[in-house]
C-alpha cells in the first residue's frame, strides 16, 4: 500500500542562522531535516507531519569533526560514513567509532547523520545510547541563543528529546576517552543493519584490574537509551569478576523495561540486555587493558 506525507513545504536554508529564522516562524509545524533515513518514512506513514521541512542538508556549517581540547566537536550534519571514516574520532572515542560501525547499511550511513539520529531518539537506535555512556554535551541553538543539554537530560520517552520546537541540535560534544579506558559497542539484531534487538555501550576505566570508572547504557531494551547505574555501581565495587560481571548481568535485565514485539518478546529482549552488558564489558574492559 503506497502512503503519502501530509503536503509541506520544502525550505533550502544555506546557513544555520537562516535554518534558525526558518523554524522560529513555523514553529511547532516545522521539523529539521538531516539525513531524513527515519522522517521521511514516518511522513510517508504520516506518523509525522510537519507543514514545514527546514532543509539542513545545504548547510556546510554543521558538517565537521574538531579536536577541542578535552572533547570532539561534531557538528550534527556530520555523516555517519564521516564518522566511521575518522582517524580523530577511533583514537579520541573508539566507543563512538564503534557504534558507528554497528549502524545498519552502508548506503545508510552515507546519508545518515549523527544529529539526526540522536534527535530522533529512536529507542533502537545506536547514537543515543552511546551518548549517553560517553557522557557528551548535546549544543542546541535557536534565534534565542545556545543551550547545553548533558545527554542524561535529552532524551525523554520514545521517540522525544528535550529539544524546543525552534531549536536546532548543532553540536556534539564528547569527552575524550582517557588512558586506561576502553569502549565497546555490541548489540544483537535478526540480520545484520536491522535494528537492535538489545545493544549496550560500555566506556570503562581500569586501574590494573580495579574499575575506576565505568558507564554503561542500552538501547532497544526500554523507551529510550537506559542508563545501566546499577550495573555499573555493581563493577566499581567488586571488580571485573565472573560473579560481579554476572550480577551485574542481572542488574542490567532488571533495568531494561522492553516491550514484546513482533521481533522478540519483552522477556527475551531483558534477557539479552544482561548478556549484552556483560559481553560489552569484557570487550571495553580488553581494550582498556591495551591502552595502559
Amino acid at each position: 500500500m503506497g502512503m503519502k506525507p501530509v503536503r509541506f513545504d520544502h525550505l533550502l536554508p544555506s546557513t544555520l542562522e537562516e535554518a534558525l529564522s526558518m523554524l522560529a516562524e513555523h514553529a511547532p509545524d516545522a521539523r529539521p531535516l538531516a539525513g531524513g533515513q527515519s522522517l521521511v518514512p514516518m511522513m510517508n506513514f504520516r506518523l509525522a507531519r510537519p507543514t514545514v521541512l527546514v532543509d539542513l542538508n545545504k548547510i556546510p556549517e554543521l558538517a565537521y569533526i574538531r579536536d577541542a581540547g578535552d572533547h570532539l566537536a561534531i557538528g550534527a550534519m556530520t555523516r555517519e560514513r564521516a564518522i566511521e571514516n575518522s582517524d580523530l574520532v577511533r583514537a579520541a572515542s573508539p566507543l563512538l567509532h564503534d557504534a558507528t560501525l554497528n549502524i545498519a547499511h552502508l548506503p545508510i550511513r552515507s546519508r545518515g547523520t549523527i544529529g539526526g539520529s540522536i534527535s530522533n531518539a529512536d529507542p533502537a537506535a545506536e547514537y543515543p545510547a552511546t551518548v549517553l555512556a560517553l557522557d557528551a554535551t548535546l549544543v542546541a541553538r535557536s534565534v534565542r541563543g545556545a543551550r547545553e543539554i548533558p545527554a542524561a537530560a535529552f532524551f525523554d520517552g520514545v521517540m522525544t528529546t528535550t529539544l524546543e520546537p525552534d531549536e536546532i541540535l548543532a553540536e556534539i560534544r564528547v569527552p575524550k576517552a582517557p588512558p586506561g579506558s576502553g569502549g565497546a559497542f555490541v548489540e544483537i539484531a535478526r540480520r545484520h543493519g536491522d535494528f537492535a534487538l538489545a545493544g549496550v555501550a560500555a566506556q570503562i576505566n581500569l586501574d590494573g584490574e580495579a574499575v575506576t570508572d565505568i558507564r554503561l547504557a542500552a538501547c532497544g531494551v526500554g523507551p529510550g537509551p537506559i542508563r545501566l547505574t546499577a550495573a555499573e555501581d555493581i563493577l566499581r565495587a567488586g571488580g571485573l569478576t565472573d560473579a560481579a560481571l554476572a550480577e551485574a548481568g542481572r542488574a542490567a535485565a532488571e533495568a531494561a523495561d522492553p516491550e514484546g514485539d513482533v521481533h522478540a518478546t519483552a522477556a527475551y529482549r531483558r534477557k539479552l540486555a544482561g548478556v549484552m552488558t556483560r559481553r560489552a564489558v569484557k570487550k571495553a574492559a580488553g581494550r582498556a587493558r591495551k591502552t595502559v
